[in-house]
C-alpha cells in the first residue's frame, strides 16, 4: 500500500512539475513544434515515466535534467530573437516548393518532400489542382502556405525581427533591392528597426520595433 502512496505521489510531483517547465518555455501550437522542442518533450516524458516506475530513485535524478534541458530551451528561445542564425538552427527555414507555378522538384528532394505529400497538404487547403498553385512555401514546422492564381490576398512576411526573409522575397518574384527601395520611399531606411513586415494586394504591412 506504502508502494503506490509513493507512486501516486511522485505522478502528481512530476504532472506539476511538467507543467510548469512547459510553461516557462512558451506557448506553441503542436504543429509548430521544432525538431528540438519535440525532442526535449520526449526526453522529459520517458524521464517522468522512468522516474514513476522506480520509485525507489531519488526525484532529484529524474527534476534535475529536466531543469537542465528546460534552461537550455529557454537560452535558445532567448538567443534566437537576437539571431537569424540562431533561429534557423532552432526551427529551421521555409522552403519554397511551387514558385510562380513551377514546382521545385530540388527543393522538394532536399527536404525529403514528396509529391504525396504535396497533394495532401493541398488538399487540405482545398486546392484541388496543383495547375491552380501559383506559390507555395514548406513552413518549418511543417505546414504548408499556399497562395492560388488570381488570389491577391494572401500577405507574405519579408522581414521578421529586422530580418529580411529572401525566401518570402524571391517567392513573389521580387528582390532584396527592390524590398529596400519600397521602405524607403515609404520612410523606412533602416530595416532593423522593422518588427514586421508583410506584403500583399500590393500593399505593405509595417510594424516597428517597440522603442525601450
Amino acid at each position: 500500500m506504502e508502494e503506490y502512496i509513493v507512486i501516486a505521489l511522485r505522478t502528481l510531483i512530476l504532472y506539476i512539475a511538467i507543467v510548469i517547465i512547459f510553461r516557462l518555455m512558451g506557448k506553441r501550437e503542436i504543429g509548430e513544434l521544432s525538431i528540438l522542442d519535440l525532442v526535449v518533450f520526449i526526453m522529459i516524458a520517458e524521464m517522468a515515466v522512468k522516474s514513476i516506475e522506480n520509485p525507489n530513485e531519488s526525484m532529484l535524478n529524474t527534476l534535475l535534467p529536466m531543469a537542465i534541458l528546460m534552461s537550455i530551451q529557454i537560452t535558445l528561445a532567448y538567443l534566437s530573437l537576437k539571431s537569424q542564425k540562431v533561429r534557423d538552427f532552432v526551427d529551421g527555414k521555409p522552403t519554397v516548393i511551387i514558385n510562380q507555378g513551377k514546382i521545385d522538384e530540388e527543393a522538394m528532394r532536399k527536404q525529403r518532400y514528396n509529391f504525396e505529400d504535396l497533394l495532401i497538404q493541398l488538399r487540405d487547403k482545398n486546392v484541388k489542382r496543383v495547375a491552380d498553385v501559383e506559390f507555395a512555401i514548406l513552413e518549418p514546422s511543417g505546414k504548408l502556405s499556399v497562395l492560388e492564381k488570381n488570389n491577391k490576398t494572401t500577405e507574405f512576411p519579408l522581414i521578421l525581427d529586422g530580418v529580411v526573409q529572401e525566401e518570402h522575397v524571391i517567392a513573389l518574384g521580387k528582390t532584396n533591392l527592390w524590398l529596400r527601395q519600397q521602405l524607403r520611399e515609404l520612410g523606412y531606411k533602416d530595416l532593423k528597426k522593422i518588427s514586421y513586415c508583410s506584403y500583399g494586394n500590393g500593399t505593405f504591412f509595417i510594424d516597428l520595433k517597440d522603442e525601450k
